[in-house]
């Protein structure tokens, strides 16, 4: 079985994060190597450090730019701040905003940018001046830029480690932010479960209700005020930080060989060059565009559970399309990108023989369709 969210195999260290406090001391000497020049501070999700943000930085009612290409998240955070998004098209080779369309709509009014590293490919915004920076980490990290090439940054630790949740804001020191702490919860339990391949295949596989309590949960999450990460995510992420670097290199070469199998069946695979590698994100053969959920459908039954994350991003969204008068014509990338785009499971424990059988699977049903 394979599967896109981060995964634990059996590991007696994930039980004892709920008995043991964090070791804090060891964390900020690992993560202050990354940046030493900032302040570090842990978060229940990346939206919350998001919302950190943009009150520090004063943002309430202006204008910011975004990618098109983006989850629809922001939208509630845009109506709680008045914050008012010009969106930017993206580049199909990277699913990034690149930067000339970003420096084609800074106008004055323009009061800051969110650049984010899609899907764990950093993006180059060295020419951008006169507009404060505010990187979206939430796949990247692990990339020795990320989060250092703007003002503040913040991060999605559990899209890339089995933490439950948490978030990372990477800000000025003189920044003073005090958070409450948040107690394991329901919702965690569950997604401590789904970090597991025996459940994460029941739950995906039979649609029991147990997920859909917890996206309850966790939709309910995104209206409370900005909370701490809980001890247990905080460990599980600091267990599986330890040989981070590691796996993260063994990762990249087995990304290589799955981006060349795909290429061989026709799809279109994001640039490799500063990827971390997030997911194994393409867009499928143009000619099976119309056939592509149908694709993951089919791969499902076969143990393998890709997604499509982002196949509905913010501008897809009626209310928002309603909201900002967007016209999908000036967007044709965007567009194309969540109508193809697929994202491949990567786990840190894979081997080659691991990618050979997913793209042989792959292989034989772009063949049937």
């Amino acid at each position: 079985m394979f599967f896109v969210h981060p995964q634990i195999k059996l590991n007696s260290k994930v039980f004892s994060s709920f008995f043991k406090k964090p070791n804090l001391n060891y964390l900020k000497k690992k993560l202050y190597s990354y940046f030493p020049d900032k302040q570090i501070v842990f978060t229940d999700m990346g939206r919350t450090a998001f919302k950190i943000i943009i009150e520090k930085l004063n943002l309430r009612n202006s204008k910011i730019i975004f990618p098109a290409y983006i989850c629809d998240i922001f939208y509630p955070i845009f109506k709680t701040y008045n914050i008012k998004p010009i969106f930017v098209d993206i580049d199909l080779q990277t699913f990034n905003a690149s930067q000339d369309k970003i420096l084609s709509v800074a106008t004055p009014e323009a009061k800051a940018v969110l650049i984010s590293h899609t899907y764990g490919l950093i993006n180059n915004i060295d020419k951008i001046r006169n507009l404060t920076i505010i990187e979206d980490c939430a796949h990247s990290f692990g990339f020795k830029k990320a989060g250092k090439l703007g003002a503040v940054s913040f991060f999605s630790l559990y899209k890339q480690f089995p933490s439950l949740r948490g978030g990372m804001l990477v800000c000025p020191k003189d920044w003073k932010i005090k958070l409450p702490k948040t107690s394991f919860s329901f919702r965690d339990f569950i997604s401590l479960l789904n970090s597991f391949p025996l459940f994460a295949f029941m739950f995906k596989s039979f649609g029991s209700r147990t997920p859909r309590l917890a996206e309850n949960f966790i939709r309910e999450e995104k209206t409370i005020k900005p909370a701490g990460i809980n001890n247990v995510s905080l460990n599980i992420f600091s267990q599986f930080l330890e040989d981070f670097e590691k796996q993260l290199e063994k990762r990249k070469k087995l990304a290589l060989l799955f981006q060349k199998e795909l290429e061989k069946l026709g799809f279109r695979t994001q640039v490799s060059e500063n990827n971390v590698f997030c997911y194994v994100s393409a867009l499928i053969p143009k000619r099976l565009e119309e056939k592509r959920d149908t694709f993951v459908n089919k791969l499902k039954k076969q143990r393998i559970f890709c997604t499509r994350i982002w196949h509905t991003p913010i501008i897809i969204n009626p209310k928002v399309q309603e909201e900002y008068n967007i016209n999908l014509n000036e967007f044709p990338n965007t567009v194309e990108a969540s109508k193809r785009i697929i994202n491949l499971p990567l786990q840190n424990y894979y081997t080659e023989k691991d990618i050979r059988i997913m793209s042989k699977i792959i292989e034989k049903t772009v063949k049937k369709l």
